[in-house]
């Protein structure tokens, strides 16, 4: 992506470029037509299972009031519970206090390029995929990956935080 182009596209999204670009991630974001705010309209618009959508949610931790960032299959339900057990126990965050601590509005938080780095957990359901597709800074834009590069672009552990999938 050249710096025309890079500058183009919105300020999150292009901080999201950067850090893929640093980090030789071979995919760039994209920028779709509808706004993908939810993991089933960035689904429908990829044309790709809602469980491929890499859905980033964010707590805040009440011991220090840090950031946890959980990222998750479009089709699971995070376990609190199960997060709070990892990280310490979390509440709800409001969208001030997202953007404040990710730099990101709610619909568009990117698993990289926080503008704090969050404690971060990516769910191993994801690792159902070849590919997954992740928030790049807005909620139009969005970037492809592997399960894998989620872990070497994040250096997050994976483990289990979502409910058990219905039945």
């Amino acid at each position: 992506m050249c710096g025309a182009e890079l500058s183009a596209l919105p300020e999150g999204v292009q901080r999201v470029a950067r850090v893929l670009q640093d980090k030789g991630h071979p995919h760039t974001p994209v920028m779709l037509d509808d706004a993908a705010r939810t993991a089933q309209q960035a689904a429908d618009a990829l044309g790709i299972q809602v469980g491929q959508i890499a859905k980033s949610i964010i707590f805040r931790r009440k011991s220090d009031d840090a950031a946890v960032l959980v990222i998750a299959s479009g089709d699971r339900r995070v376990d609190e519970k199960k997060v709070d057990a990892l990280v310490g126990k979390t509440g709800r965050a409001d969208a001030e206090f997202v953007k404040a601590k990710t730099g990101f509005t709610i619909g568009g938080v990117s698993p990289v390029a926080h503008a704090q780095a969050p404690v971060t957990l990516i769910d191993r359901d994801l690792f159902r995929f070849d590919e997954i597709w992740a928030a790049a800074g807005h909620p139009h834009g969005v970037f492809k990956l592997r399960p894998q590069d989620l872990e070497q672009l994040t250096g997050a552990p994976v483990a289990d935080v979502v409910q058990a999938p219905a039945a």
